[in-house]
């Protein structure tokens, strides 16, 4: 139990009693992509978590232990400047806390992970959320949620260079067991929408393809939406966001658009329809209409978009071939590797892996890893 050990790990480093605290990754049901250009997403936690062993210092000293890694590091409250690897996150967050006003002390910290990395969950989300849900705990700070999730994104923008959208830190945060959260990412408001799966369930395989959102190619894309919103401004001066853009004005003015950034202009705003139409039929618990959503997603993302890859695009490919097994199946996150999210019948999973396996491995010379994933409660404290 990840949670035992942690705690046992913080007991060999540091004498204090800690604050622990779970912090969960996140699928995104529908609407990928969206986030950065103010859409409504459909996130939910899940329960794959990280867990954060937190206790303040006496001093500015932040001691922080990755188990997982066997890895410490060092370093003062007053010198927060980004640096290497996973460290860059929890100062991201330290500061962000700094820039608020508040006056935090170090803090003595051992950390550990289920979430898989680099699979398309969010576990540097994950990450920011729980340490930044931990120091507003430890230091009283009165931060709500929405306002912790801010304080985690602007960490991954400033000091993991990662111009990630508000979603991934949100549903952290606000994830609810069993349900899905419809997030306006405009207002920063949500609808918690329960869901009745019936005789079907989640279940996400990992191509072990390992992404990097800090590449160049997820800013570029983030680029592009941005650009075609300031060039559709000459035209449509009330527009924010893509999100104010119908279809039918991107096609009308199609011609003033570089082709590239037409094409995945578009698919934002289709997306953003589909959201709308999941919405209404989870609402109804028509969960093979959201399916046919969810695959509709994943051949935008991988041919509009141009996110996908290879293995992702064979996964899909082989659940469609078994419309007795999926209802749907995507890729999910940032993409060019990771997961895909499939709603698959509950009774069939042992099949289903062995046959997704038997596939994948003739294909590629490997085997997909699986996750049969459930709804979890956001980041929370758990006592002892």
């Amino acid at each position: 139990m990840i949670e035992e050990r942690i705690r046992t790990e913080f007991s060999k480093w540091f004498k204090s009693r800690p604050l622990l605290i779970k912090a969960p990754g996140r699928i995104n049901l529908l609407g990928e992509h969206v986030d950065y250009q103010q859409g409504v997403v459909m996130p939910a936690a899940i329960d794959r978590h990280f867990v954060l062993a937190m206790a303040a210092a006496a001093d500015d000293k932040c001691n922080i232990f990755a188990a997982d890694l066997e890895e410490g590091v060092s370093f003062s409250v007053n010198d927060l400047a980004p640096g290497e690897a996973w460290i860059n996150y929890l100062m991201g967050v330290l500061d962000g806390f700094q820039r608020k006003g508040f006056s935090v002390r170090g803090v003595d910290c051992v950390l550990g992970s289920t979430i898989p990395a680099g699979a398309g969950l969010s576990s540097s989300a994950a990450l920011c959320s729980g340490f930044a849900f931990g120091i507003n705990e430890l230091f009283g700070c009165g931060l709500d949620r929405t306002q912790l999730a801010l304080i985690a994104q602007r960490a991954e923008h400033e000091f993991a260079e990662v111009r990630c959208g508000i979603m991934d830190q949100y549903a952290s945060l606000w994830g609810s067991p069993d349900a899905v959260l419809v997030l306006d990412c405009r207002s920063l408001t949500h609808q918690t929408l329960n869901v009745n799966w019936g005789g079907y369930a989640l279940l996400l395989i990992d191509t072990k393809v390992k992404h990097a959102l800090a590449s160049t190619e997820y800013n570029q894309r983030r680029e592009a939406c941005a650009q075609a919103v300031e060039i559709l401004q000459r035209q449509l001066p009330g527009i924010k966001s893509l999100r104010d853009v119908r279809a039918a004005d991107l096609l009308q003015h199609e011609q003033e658009l570089e082709h590239d950034t037409f094409i995945k202009a578009l698919y934002v705003v289709e997306e953003m329809a589909r959201v709308n139409q999941a919405v209404d039929a989870l609402k109804l618990s028509d969960l093979p209409a959201v399916g046919q959503l969810m695959t509709e997603t994943h051949w935008g993302l991988s041919q509009a978009y141009e996110v996908s890859c290879d293995e992702l695009d064979f996964l899909v490919s082989l659940a469609q071939e078994k419309p007795e097994w999926f209802l749907g199946a995507r890729m999910m996150g940032g993409g060019f590797g990771g997961c895909t999210l499939n709603l698959v019948k509950l009774g069939d999973l042992d099949p289903i892996v062995k046959y997704m396996t038997n596939e994948f491995q003739r294909a590629f010379g490997r085997a997909p890893e699986f996750y049969p994933v459930r709804l979890s409660p956001g980041v929370h404290s758990v006592f002892f």
